[in-house]
Order: structure tokens, then sequence, then C-alpha cells
């Protein structure tokens, strides 16, 4: 089963002086595109050699789409979406589809049972929700979407969520690609929602053990919530457990009809493949699938901070800060020069924290720096460290207030600035060697920026930054009214009773 695993941004990092579809080393990318009449992109990208293909579907459909009440949907149809279809993973749909009926009339009954704090009656509906499923178990052939994929040599197959995006993945031998083809299309279309209490279940013990019985995972929560007080980033990707814990089979097969469809999606095909064959295989299998609903504009604006926020995080764990500013969305004329300072500062061990913090001063066990969490919208530059055993959050935040001054007064050198276009230089280099990192890197550009050239656009941004640039936006943005602090602390012991203080 698919887990769930945000996308971050990516960070494209092609030489100065390229021209756009030119990668690192000067490769040519020749990416052939189309667009369907039902809306599907399509990005087609030969590379002769291994006999391998690597596909991409982007659905452009995240957490920042969903509204209380739907919270985390996204993430669960990633679930539900490896559970079969109409033809796939069942030995009778139609019988199937009575059962399902039967759980659902139980099911509303059940919320009704909830809302009127009947725990006895809501108990029993559980317990019949839960036979019902059983009964319908015995008509499903378990996990044959995956089984049918790998049979034909698939690889590295599973499927992920974010704040703006929904995307499934998988390599095929060469000739095995028309396999995807088939089965993709026929789960955008056809899905069967199966083992859909189960699977609800499933996801709510996912966010237990990903956030709520982890510290890092409870403090990452509490650290967006405070920062975001209207904007959808301060909501998990993976939903409030009420919403989880309520969702129908209705409400999520109306999501997906609406929004999982040709015209909010990108397809990215890399490898030994031949473009005209590809397209013809999207407009076959994808083709009839009619386009749906575009999701609604994210229109809510993150009202600017106007004085530091503190919060503590109480958790029996190792102590840990995380420290974010807010900072416009990736699209700003600012962004590659936050970028490459959030690179100076923990890029390798050579950055500045990383130095000063865990190498010089010895405070810190692990030191890094990000901007996210998505692209569109207002976003954070963030900086998490964890104090060594006997060292304190206090004297890390000091230790990276003392940084961050220094480089607001003194530009970085010339020689800090090369470091970091080698490291971005480098890793387009390694990504260059993957059809999956490329798949993933032309199918993000695509749907994010419009164009699958952006990408290595702007990586010459990235390359043009300058050291007044990355002085100039740690004084404008890394200041202290408009930052968020939290704060991973132990509990506090209660305090004895009065007899219990007598010797």
């Amino acid at each position: 089963m698919a887990a769930c695993c945000a996308i971050a941004p990516l960070v494209p990092g092609a030489a100065a002086g390229q021209e756009p579809g030119e990668a690192a080393g000067g490769l040519a990318l020749e990416v052939v595109e189309d667009t369907l009449p039902n809306g599907l992109r399509v990005l087609v990208l030969p590379r002769p050699g291994a006999p391998t293909a690597s596909f991409v579907l982007r659905f452009d459909v995240g957490s920042v789409n969903e509204r209380l009440g739907e919270t985390g949907i996204a993430h669960f149809l990633e679930h539900l979406l490896f559970k079969g279809t109409t033809t796939i993973g069942t030995k009778d749909v139609r019988q199937e589809r009575q059962l399902f009926a039967l759980m659902d009339v139980a099911h509303d009954s059940l919320l009704r049972a909830r809302a009127a704090g009947d725990d006895s009656l809501e108990a029993r509906l559980a317990e019949r929700i839960g036979a019902l499923e059983d009964r319908a178990r015995e008509l499903i052939r378990p996990n044959e979407f995956d089984r049918l994929l790998t049979e034909e040599g698939a690889r590295d197959m599973n499927a992920s969520t974010s704040y703006e995006s929904t995307s499934y993945y998988v390599q095929l031998p060469a000739n095995r690609a028309e396999l995807f083809f088939v089965m993709e299309a026929d789960r955008m279309a056809n899905p069967v929602f199966r083992e859909f209490y189960a699977e609800r279940d499933v996801v709510a013990e996912e966010r237990r053990s990903r956030i709520e019985t982890t510290p890092g995972g409870r403090l990452m929560e509490e650290f967006y919530a405070a920062a975001y007080r209207v904007h959808p980033y301060g909501v998990p990707v993976i939903g409030h457990m009420s919403d989880i814990q309520a969702y129908t089979r209705a409400q999520v097969a109306d999501y997906h009809r609406r929004f999982y469809r040709p015209n909010n999606a990108v397809l990215a095909v890399v490898g030994d493949v031949s473009p005209g064959q590809v397209l013809r295989w999207a407009r076959k299998y994808f083709g009839p699938i009619p386009a749906g609903e575009e999701p609604a504009p994210v229109l809510a604006e993150e009202p600017a901070q106007i004085g530091e926020r503190r919060i503590e995080v109480a958790y029996d764990a190792e102590p840990e800060v995380l420290i974010g500013w807010h900072i416009p969305d990736g699209f700003h004329e600012d962004a590659p020069a936050l970028s490459v300072l959030a690179r100076l500062l923990t890029g390798g061990k050579t950055g500045r924290l990383y130095r000063r913090l865990v190498q010089e001063d010895r405070i810190a066990a692990s030191v890094s720096a990000s901007t996210g969490p998505g692209v569109r919208g207002p976003l954070l530059f963030t900086i998490g460290a964890q104090p060594l055993s006997g060292r304190s959050t206090a004297e890390l935040e000091a230790a990276i207030y003392e940084e961050i001054e220094r480089i607001q007064r003194d530009p970085p050198t010339e020689r800090d600035l090369q470091r970091v276009r080698n490291q971005l230089e480098a890793g387009e280099v390694h990504r260059l060697s993957s059809n999956f990192g490329l798949a993933f890197q032309i199918v993000e550009s695509a749907a994010v920026y419009g164009d699958w050239r952006e990408t290595f656009r702007t990586a010459r941004r990235l390359a043009a930054v300058t050291a007044e640039d990355v002085r100039r936006v740690a004084g404008e943005y890394l200041v202290r009214p408009n930052r968020t602090v939290a704060v991973l602390v132990r509990p506090e012991s209660p305090a004895p009773l009065a007899d219990e203080r007598q010797p």
C-alpha cells in the first residue's frame, strides 16, 4: 500500500548560461508534448538505453483544495485507488456494491448515533459494518492491481500526496509500457472503493503513528498550525482525525469524480519509448474519459504577522526547535535568493549553521533549513535543530540568530556562493542520471509553472543570485516580528501532594 509522503518542491540546478531545455552537462532534453481534447497533458522524453520506462501521473489536487469536514481526503484517495476497479480486484462487483449499500446505510446511522452521544448504538453499528466488510472481502481479489503490474516487471510503484498535488508512479519494462495506460486509465475512470471502512481505520492509525505518537510529527503539526492562521497550509496533509473518522463513501467518490480527471492531470513518461506510440496510447485509453471540475482556487490570504509567536509542545522525547519566518510564494522574485540562503546556512557540512552548531560549538546533533511547505502559497523559511544531550534549545536559538544577524550585516563571499552553485549543479547531474528523477522534475515544472522548461530557467536564476541579494532577503524576512518558534519540551512532573513532601 502506498504511504503518504509529501513531495517537496524541486530545486532545479542547471548551470548558468544554459538554454531552456538544456540540462547540466549540455544534455539536450527533447521532450515531446501533447494535450488531449479532455485536457490531459502528456510529456514524453525518450532516453534510449536501459529498456525501461518511468511514469509519473500528477493530479493538481492536494490538501490545500480541501475544506473543513473533508481534510485529508486526497491522501485517503491515494490509499483507495490501489483497491482496484470494476474489473480489477473483484470476483463479483455487483454483489460487492449491494453490500456497500448496506454498509453505507449503517454508517449514516452510526454518524447520527455518534452525534447524539449514543456509544452503545455506535458500537453495534460499527460491528455490523465490520461484518458486512468481511462478507464483501470474500468477493475481492486482494492486491490485484499491484499484482498485475508486478508480475509484468513493475518496480517502484507507489503514490504520494502533498499540499498541492497527488502523484502516482511506477517503472515498467519498455515492452510493457502499454499496460500502464490500460490500468491507470481504468482506475481513473472506474475505481471501486472497496474495504472502505477498514482502510479508513488504516489511515487513522497512520495519523496516530506519524503525528500523534511521534514527537517530530506532533511538533511539525503544531508549528504549522501556529504559523498559519488562515491558509490551509496550517492543516496537515493527512487531515484532522475527526474528519478521517467520518468520511463517507459517497463523499469520497464524489470528490474523485469531480477532480481526479484528465484536465487536472499531467503525465510524464521518460525512458526507452517512442513518443508517437506513447501519445497514441494516451489518446486511446485516456481520451474517452471526460474532463471534470477544476479545484477552486485557494483564495485564503495569510495576514501579515505582527509579532513573534512561540509555542511549546510537551512530549516525553529529546528536545527540538523549529523556527519559521513568513516569505512569499515560490513565484516571487525573491524566491531564488531565499533558496540560496537556505543552502548557505545548512547545505552540506560547509553550511554556516552546520559548521557553527555541529562542528565548532558542538551544541547540535543536527540542523537544517528549507523553504516550503508548498510552492503556490505563502511559504515559510524554516530552520530546525536538535540539541546534543546536555545542551538546550535556547542555546541553539541564540546561535542561529547570531548567524542570521551576521549574514544580514555581511553578505556571503563569492566563494560561498560558488560552493552553492556547485552543489546545485551536482544535484542536477544526479537527477539527470535517473529516469524517475527527470519524470518528476518535468511533470512538476509543467504542472506548477505551466512549462517543463521552467525548471531549468529557475536554475539559471538560482545561479544568478548575488551576495547582496542574499543579504537583502535575510534582512527583509528573517526578523523577529515575522517568526514563529515551536519548541519540543518534556512534560513537567506534577508537584507532590503536601503529605508526600514530609520526610
